[in-house]
């Protein structure tokens, strides 16, 4: 009998023990939902915001996050975006096409190539009145960076012209703007002479993946576009570089567009990503509208991987309402192009977007400058006063 109790002390000794030593069932829910919750998204964001920016991304790191589910990478796009900038602050800017159509490229997207009839004729250069008076409005519609985009493949032998754009970028910048131009390639002097009149950044972008890049652009090579972002960036310009969604791509484009732009020695300081507006004439006139989760994957994968960049709702914007571009800019937007127009394609209503600043509680962002250009920028102004 002894013996009987004794033995049963210790069953019941054992089975106590495997109970305390047994996890809850609610602590390996938790476990689970943890390993679960722990997306691409989630670990490169926390990485991000303890290590900063890298410059070593693999595709493969690139597509998980590009992957991740869409609620988590819009969540931790967020996380980085908050870390990084002032969440609420949203740059305005302005582009105005200074020199329209006849374009001599192919690119598929264009409506102002020449090999298209889309009904845009071939303009000369605007005079100096009406590129500055544009500016000057755009400044006091709110803007504080004015871009001019020219139609040109290059500006080789363009000399006059350019020029002359050497003046508007030396006028615009002494109102206190921002100023960015996009005038296709440039040589290496062009790009000093630029930064010499005080060019703040220069758009010259990637549009989408090296390998998908032939099927939309063939008279520009790939490397010809990354000879110009490094002469700009030799030169002292902010670099401005990104791409274009919806031309027909796949997701593993995308990525690799990204891919290329987060492995750049440096950073592009600006980051547009535009939807494609199709216009009917050109090769992709019938291509689909992008969707608005199309958008946020890549503004907050852009975001993670280049966390100090400006992001750039850019083109197609004008086709989102006012709940989906607000998710954009919680993924990680903060810059927006405001006017009547992008280059030719129509553009969102500037009452409209007041109305959304103030809705979403957003903040106009400032003109920023390094300290040598806002001595140039004092310069010129003193310069001005003075003659």
């Amino acid at each position: 009998m002894i013996r009987m109790m004794k033995s049963m002390g210790r069953s019941m000794a054992s089975m106590v023990l495997a109970q305390q030593q047994a996890p809850h069932p609610s602590t390996c829910y938790s476990s689970l939902s943890a390993k679960a919750a722990s997306s691409a998204a989630a670990i490169e964001a926390e990485r991000c915001i303890r290590e900063g920016p890298r410059n070593n991304w693999t595709k493969d790191e690139i597509n998980s996050i590009y992957h991740s589910p869409v609620l988590d990478l819009l969540f931790h796009g967020a996380q980085v975006h908050r870390h990084t900038h002032n969440f609420r602050e949203v740059q305005q800017c302005t582009l105005l096409s200074i020199k329209t159509g006849g374009c001599s490229e192919d690119c598929s997207y264009c409506p102002q190539s020449s090999r298209y009839g889309t009904g845009i004729k071939a303009q000369r250069l605007m005079n100096r009145d009406i590129v500055l008076e544009a500016a000057k409005k755009a400044k006091e519609a709110g803007s504080t960076r004015f871009c001019m985009g020219a139609a040109w493949r290059d500006t080789i032998g363009r000399k006059t012209n350019f020029n002359q754009i050497l003046e508007y970028v030396k006028e615009i910048r002494a109102m206190g703007m921002e100023v960015c131009c996009t005038l296709g390639m440039l040589e290496k002097q062009q790009a000093l002479e630029l930064k010499e009149a005080g060019l703040t950044a220069y758009n010259h972008n990637l549009d989408t993946s090296r390998e998908y890049y032939r099927n939309i652009i063939t008279t520009r090579t790939y490397d010809e576009r990354l000879q110009t972002l490094e002469y700009v960036r030799e030169a002292g310009i902010n670099v401005c570089s990104g791409g274009i969604i919806g031309l027909g791509e796949a997701e593993e484009d995308r990525v690799g567009l990204l891919h290329t732009l987060a492995t750049l020695p440096t950073h592009p300081e600006s980051v547009p990503i535009n939807a494609l507006v199709a216009v009917k004439g050109t090769p992709l006139e019938d291509q689909k509208p992008v969707e608005i989760w199309e958008m946020i994957r890549m503004i907050a994968t852009a975001r993670i991987v280049m966390p100090k960049s400006m992001v750039r709702l850019s083109a197609g914007r004008v086709r989102f309402s006012m709940p989906e571009q607000a998710l954009c800019f919680l993924a990680g937007a903060n810059s927006i192009f405001t006017g009547e127009k992008l280059l030719t394609t129509p553009n969102n209503d500037y009452d409209a977007d007041q109305q959304m600043f103030s809705l979403l509680g957003l903040i106009p962002k400032a003109a920023e400058f390094s300290q040598k250009e806002a001595d140039f920028e004092s310069d010129k102004i003193a310069e001005a006063a003075s003659s």
